[in-house]
C-alpha cells in the first residue's frame, strides 16, 4: 500500500508538486490474496458509523477480505494519502483494485511492478 500511495501521488517523479496531481494510474489485481502476519485477521478492525448515536459498526479484517477484498487495499492506501480534496480525487481517479486476476483494462499493458521484497 505504501508503494501504491507513492505512485498515485506522484512522489516517484522528479516533477512532483504537492498541490498538483502528477501521479500515475495503478491497477491492483489479486486483492483477495492479501497475506498478513500474526493475528490481524481476527484482531484488526475497521470502523464505520451509521450516523445514529451509539451505532458504531466494527468489521474484522477476515470478514472484510471475504466480503470486499478490494476495500482492504483502498482503506490502506487512503490512510496514507492527505485528507484533502486532492487526496480524495487522486484515490478515486487513479486507483483501480480487483479481487481476482481479471480486469477490464486490457489496453494497458505496462511493465509489472512487484513489491514483494522478501523474494529479492
Amino acid at each position: 500500500a505504501t508503494e501504491i500511495a507513492r505512485v498515485i501521488r506522484g512522489k516517484h517523479k522528479p516533477t512532483f508538486t504537492p498541490h498538483m496531481d502528477t501521479g500515475d494510474n495503478v491497477i491492483v489485481i489479486n486483492a483477495a490474496k492479501v497475506k498478513v502476519t500474526g493475528r490481524k485477521l481476527e484482531q484488526k478492525q475497521y470502523f464505520k458509523h451509521t450516523g445514529y448515536m451509539g451505532h458504531e459498526r466494527y468489521t474484522t479484517l477476515g470478514k472484510m477480505l471475504s466480503k470486499n477484498p478490494e476495500r482492504v487495499i483502498e482503506n490502506a492506501v487512503y490512510g496514507m494519502l492527505p485528507k484533502t480534496a486532492l487526496g480524495r480525487q487522486v484515490l478515486r481517479r487513479k486507483l483501480r483494485v480487483f479481487a481476482g486476476a481479471e480486469h477490464p483494462h486490457v489496453a494497458q499493458q505496462p511493465a509489472v511492478l512487484t513489491f514483494n521484497k522478501s523474494e529479492e
